[in-house]
């Protein structure tokens, strides 16, 4: 998805919220890297539309809350077979 940056990173944020996704998710989604979900609404999406920003922020912070929890429960399905 090439085109316009503000355009990707508001529907990339708008995405995010509405699904509570990750940003890997995300990526995945909308066929970029992980980076470049990163740098969008890192970097960009403050720069022109703040509130939007904040509300995927708190997502974004509750997921890398989370992140070790989720590591955790994917190594153990890994090795006990489910």
């Amino acid at each position: 998805m090439k085109g316009n940056m503000e355009e990707r990173a508001c529907q990339m944020a708008q995405y995010i919220i509405e699904n509570r996704a990750t940003v890997r998710a995300a990526a995945r989604v909308f066929g970029i890297s992980k980076s470049t979900v990163h740098k969008d609404l890192a970097e960009r999406l403050p720069a022109f539309n703040r509130t939007l920003y904040l509300q995927v922020k708190t997502i974004l912070d509750e997921n890398k809350a989370q992140r070790h929890i989720r590591g955790g429960i994917a190594t153990r399905r890994k090795y006990k077979g489910f």
